[in-house]
């Protein structure tokens, strides 16, 4: 299984168990966060890209390879991309740096 596969399938996989344990306030929290990236005045491609800075900063790889492949579906380009790597790793410092090179190869994966 490739990078993506394996994120995607992990992810279905323990969202369904998560979900299963039928917790009221944890279906909120999830739904509020589906809720978040819709259209809106921002377009989803835009929250999307600032989701993934957010989470660049923040150093979560999970969140990080959430946010690459909803930008990748909403046909955000290479460019668009690098900007907010640049953004995010500004903002968050050299710290940022080994979360921007498995950005980096989870992007160029999706992009295959």
């Amino acid at each position: 299984m490739s990078l993506v596969e394996d994120f995607n399938s992990y992810r279905t996989k323990m969202n369904d168990r998560i979900m299963s344990s039928d917790n009221l306030i944890i279906k909120r929290l999830f739904n509020l966060d589906t809720n978040c990236y819709s259209e809106g005045h921002l377009n989803e491609a835009t929250k999307e890209m600032l989701g993934l800075a957010c989470s660049m900063v923040l150093r979560c790889d999970d969140c990080v390879k959430y946010h690459l492949g909803k930008c990748k579906e909403l046909g955000v380009t290479e460019p668009q991309i690098q900007e907010v790597f640049s953004i995010a790793t500004l903002i968050g410092g050299s710290i940022v740096i080994p979360h921007l090179r498995r950005a980096v190869e989870y992007w160029d994966e999706l992009s295959k």
